[in-house]
């Protein structure tokens, strides 16, 4: 393992899939020329439709699809890894998609998904927002942490951060590193965000890269962008605020070590 740098990307993404993808190459370049080896994209980035049925238009195979295919295309042009947000992936059940991230070495190649655990099934009253994600995807099941070059990697992906449960078991299984691609509303974000991110990040030591829609959608939806790197000890190592745009910054795995070992709470646990 070394140290590295990472860089999360920020847009606020259309209902136009070619325009942003056009749009994620560029900020891919960006990050690339700023250092980053590894790349996080934010949920939905290929889409952000007006009415979620339509993300069933762009679902595609494991393995296979113009969306997986340009992924795979950017991470061998640009000899990096990349954690690629979220795709609509098919499933067995009809009209049902999981909403599936995928982690991309550096050759293109996939080395690992994880599905998102938690759906987003809300009402914001204060904004007039209603969100059903159970009307079109199906809960993942299984907790990923992924074996890289550069550390342990254990995904997440948006409202999975409300749930601390699942942080412990990425933990509990070496993660050292947590992504975190998400599409959080302005509203819960202002309330929420950065106290979430950073409780995640301090009560597992981990770092912690959450990459994230950020502006005004088609839909008429408001994002919170705020795309963050932070350390183990809660400190905000970079934070893109509200454009698009790439925040970059070294992941440092000896202070990591060196934090573990002079404040172990992690080995306190009683429960």
């Amino acid at each position: 393992m070394k140290n590295f740098r990472i860089g999360c990307v920020q847009i606020a993404s259309g209902p136009n899939v070619e325009a942003n993808l056009n749009e994620i190459a560029k900020y891919i370049d960006t990050a690339k020329n700023n250092g980053a080896e590894l790349i996080v994209l934010p949920e939905n980035f290929a889409m952000m439709a007006e009415k979620d049925f339509l993300y069933l238009n762009i679902q595609e195979n494991l393995g296979e699809g113009r969306i997986q295919d340009f992924i795979s295309k950017q991470a061998k042009k640009n000899e990096v890894w990349i954690v690629a947000g979220t795709i609509p992936i098919k499933s067995n059940t009809k009209e049902k998609v999981f909403s599936t991230c995928i982690v991309y070495n550096d050759k293109g190649e996939i080395v690992s998904t994880y599905s998102k655990m938690h759906l987003f099934d809300v009402n914001l009253p204060d904004t007039n927002e209603e969100y059903r994600e159970s009307d079109i995807y199906l809960n993942g099941t299984e907790v990923v942490v992924v074996e890289t070059p550069f550390c342990k990697i254990g995904l997440s992906v948006c409202y999975d951060l409300r749930f601390p449960e699942l942080f412990r078991k990425l933990s509990d299984n070496d993660a050292e590193l947590i992504c975190l691609p998400a599409a959080f509303t302005s509203f819960t974000g202002k309330a929420h965000w950065e106290h979430l991110v950073k409780a995640r990040a301090i009560e597992n030591l981990v770092y912690f890269a959450a990459s994230a829609q950020g502006g005004y959608h088609v839909s008429g939806r408001e994002t919170y962008g705020n795309s963050i790197i932070v350390s183990p000890w809660g400190e905000t190592l970079g934070i893109l605020k509200n454009k698009s745009g790439v925040v970059v910054n070294d992941i440092n795995l000896e202070s990591l070590k060196k934090l573990r070992s002079n404040f172990p709470c992690l080995d306190h646990r009683i429960i």
